[in-house]
């Protein structure tokens, strides 16, 4: 789908909206989502972070997913200026040095590659307020954009509550792991440790999540405000030999020392339940396993480890775990 054709569908008579899952844990699947609760999630970005009408706006993801989408409509409904760029990923490749927007959204993908490129740095530090979404900012972007001199979000939401409904700083004196949920949403979690999401804007019903997730409340100008940080999933929870380990945990701490692409998965095990898998674009697996082998603990050091092309990502640049696991299971069978 192109700008044009969003704008067709939303200028139509039609109350809904078609967009398209992620598929990050599974297959991809159509949705219809109200126009009108796009329109309230459009209000809840700009009223957070103060946006007016005729500050300008970039759109350089793609338009078949909701944030794309949504990009268009808080536009729209705030009379934002926008710029839409075909989605790429350098983005801000052929954009002039002078520019500047007040509002752009990227995956952090795009950000990493703009940071490498001095030109492509500057224009990105020139984006007022730059939400990054689709995927986690690890450790080692989150250093790189820690002195950024313009205010850079990372995003918690879902196709489900029509792209994000909680932000935090990755930069600057407000930096924090913990994110700021919109006014008129309410976060708690249940007794799996997931999040739980009461958003009646946007959803019919509450939203039970598969992110295992800590809460505190803080006081904000006068009243208590419940933020959230996230864990990691709980269908990314391994259990293997009677241990649980958490699959962002694992790949957080390796991945400052591996240096090529890598994924953390499972498959089945006769003894153990489950076995930790790890996939990489390294050939060099004698050399990944001895890095792991060093710097986990002794339970938690992977099974296998699998050469593979490249990582399984969806469009969006999330890990596709549900190809991951596939990808371990397929090696198994193949296991005399």
């Amino acid at each position: 789908m192109v700008l044009e054709d969003f704008l067709r569908e939303w200028n139509s008579d039609d109350p809904y909206v078609r967009v398209t899952t992620s598929g990050s844990t599974g297959t991809p699947k159509e949705m219809l989502v109200r126009k009108d609760r796009m329109i309230e999630s459009a209000r809840m970005t700009c009223d957070f972070l103060r946006l007016r009408p005729s500050d300008t706006a970039l759109l350089c993801l793609s338009v078949d997913y909701i944030a794309g989408k949504m990009m268009v409509v808080r536009s729209l409904h705030r009379h934002l200026r926008l710029t839409a760029l075909p989605p790429s990923g350098h983005p801000l490749a052929s954009l002039p040095d002078d520019c500047r927007f007040d509002l752009a959204a990227m995956v952090p993908l795009q950000v990493a590659n703009s940071l490498d490129i001095p030109d492509e740095r500057l224009r990105l530090f020139r984006i007022r307020h730059l939400i990054i979404g689709g995927g986690p900012v690890d450790d080692a972007l989150a250093d790189a954009l820690r002195d950024a001199p313009n205010a850079v979000w990372s995003s918690y939401g879902m196709t489900e509550t029509l792209s994000h409904i909680a932000l935090r700083r990755v930069n600057g004196p407000q930096r924090s792991d913990w994110y700021m949920p919109f006014d008129g949403i309410s976060v708690h979690t249940d007794r799996n440790q997931c999040l739980v999401i009461d958003a009646p804007q946007l959803c019919d019903t509450r939203l039970v999540t598969n992110d295992r997730a800590e809460l505190r409340t803080i006081q904000s100008d006068g009243h208590p405000l419940c933020q959230f940080r996230i864990l990691g999933r709980r269908d990314n929870v391994i259990c293997s030999g009677g241990m649980k380990f958490q699959i962002e945990e694992l790949e957080a701490r390796l991945r400052p020392l591996l240096h090529a692409p890598f994924l953390i998965t499972s498959s089945h095990d006769s003894r153990l339940g489950e076995a930790i898998v790890l996939l990489t674009e390294s050939p060099d697996l004698d050399a990944v396993r001895l890095v792991c082998s060093r710097s986990l603990q002794r339970f938690a050091v992977p099974r296998r480890f699998i050469h593979v092309a490249h990582i399984p990502l969806t469009p969006t640049g999330k890990p596709a775990r549900a190809e991951a696991r596939r990808i371990a299971h397929s090696d198994l069978q193949k296991k005399p």
